[in-house]
């Protein structure tokens, strides 16, 4: 058996202590350094998808009314981050959620007919309307290409004549939108006269790839009616437009620009229900969007194409 003397008792007793502080030390460096990753990294996410550079800039940018990232599952309502939470509640079926998405990581997949609304009683802040009053839609979506979309907004091309307010699509063939992305306004909530349909729509000159995520967008300003693409105007010349030949005033058609689309009228307010993937036709609901929907944003305001193309540039290619 070894012994010590008290001097070498004292000085092993030392090392001991100064042992036992060094192993705190360390352990708490550890766990503070486990505990500043951790928060790093929840900060990054969002419902255990990553928080794209777009979600995170939609959500600070001025005029935003509401914005659905549609992380909800199938069954449940689709809420908004804004100025209210607007929650859409599925109509005619229910819509599959999709773990795919540019902004929370999920998507609502859209094809059986059924689709959202919001009933006008409940509008708020989305009821934009006047007669120089700005508005912008946008949405990442994913098209499958085969038949004129309503993405969203406040439209009614039925009931009572017609309830037009606002309304982002994808493709409106009848007026030169084949495959494009189209931006309606409407003031009289009514068709154009003379002609027998709406006839107020940008196009962008861009074409909606098939099956492929996109930023699709319209805006207005109370004089012109522009389209975007991926966060980027493309002007069109002046040309005619299909459908429009042998009505009064037009025996030879109209020409006219479809992006911008000069429409000096104003926002209506008449009265239709916020919907998303459908509008009431006279047949019943239809132009149905087929496809993901990943995020549509709404904002009080014209959004200039610096910062559409800031807000729409992040988002998976495919």
């Amino acid at each position: 058996m070894v012994k010590f003397t008290k001097k070498a008792f004292r000085a092993f007793q030392t090392l001991q202590q100064i042992h036992i502080r060094m192993k705190k030390s360390v352990s708490v460096h550890c766990s503070s350094l486990l505990l500043f990753f951790w928060i790093l990294s929840a900060g990054s996410t969002k419902h255990g998808q990553p928080e794209t550079y777009a979600m995170r800039q939609l959500l600070t940018t001025k005029g935003l009314v509401a914005l659905w990232d549609f992380k909800e599952e199938e069954g449940q309502p689709r809420n908004a981050n804004g100025a209210a939470n607007f929650p859409l509640k599925e109509q005619n079926g229910t819509l599959p959620r999709v773990s795919e998405g540019p902004l929370s990581g999920y998507s609502t997949l859209f094809g059986n007919k059924a689709f959202l609304s919001l009933p006008n009683a409940e509008l708020g802040k989305l009821n934009i309307y006047g007669k120089k009053q700005g508005v912008t839609v946008m949405a990442w979506v994913k098209w499958t290409g085969e038949q004129t979309g309503f993405v969203g907004g406040i439209w009614n091309e039925y009931l009572d004549g017609g309830k037009r307010q606002y309304g982002l699509f994808v493709s409106l063939p009848y007026y030169n939108g084949r495959n494009q992305v189209c931006g309606h306004i409407s003031q009289t909530g009514k068709p154009t006269p003379p002609f027998p349909y709406s006839i107020d729509y940008s196009a962008s000159a861009q074409t909606v790839p098939i099956n492929e995520w996109c930023c699709v967008a319209f805006t207005y300003d109370g004089t012109h009616i522009r389209s975007y693409f991926n966060g980027i105007f493309e002007a069109r010349d002046p040309e005619l437009i299909e459908h429009t030949k042998g009505f009064a005033g037009y025996p030879e058609g109209l020409t006219h620009s479809k992006n911008p689309y000069f429409f000096p009228d104003g926002i209506g307010t008449n009265g239709s229900d916020f919907t998303v993937g459908a509008v009431l036709l006279k047949a019943g609901m239809g132009n149905f969007f087929k496809g993901q929907i990943g995020g549509l944003a709404v904002f009080d305001r014209t959004l200039s194409e610096t910062e559409l193309k800031k807000l729409s540039k992040s988002f998976p290619k495919k």
